[in-house]
């Protein structure tokens, strides 16, 4: 696997965690977090200065940090711990379910 890979796991799970903290000390609430998530994913979507000839799953790959944090902050309201694996396949089967 592909050491920059690796590390964008543990970069993820990090900015995870730091948005569960944000909401434990009431700096946000997890709905404006979630808001603001929702916003970003969507300008990563609809970007327009984005060439045309981009894949659909290069695009996918751009916007799954977003979909990563948004997923990980639902678990942590849950009081799941954050594992990179498991909201990763979760990410993925959401994605299955919207299609």
């Amino acid at each position: 696997m592909n050491t920059a890979n690796l590390q964008l796991e543990g970069f993820y799970v990090v900015l995870a965690a730091l948005l569960e903290a944000m909401c434990e000390k009431g700096l946000f609430q997890q709905r404006e977090l979630e808001a603001l998530l929702a916003r970003v994913e969507s300008k990563l979507t609809e970007d327009s200065n984005r060439p045309a000839e981009m894949r659909d799953s290069n695009i996918e790959a751009i916007r799954f940090p977003v979909r990563f944090l948004r997923q990980a902050l639902r678990e942590s309201s849950q009081g799941s711990g954050v594992s990179f694996a498991h909201v990763a396949l979760r990410v993925g089967q959401e994605k299955k379910e919207h299609r």
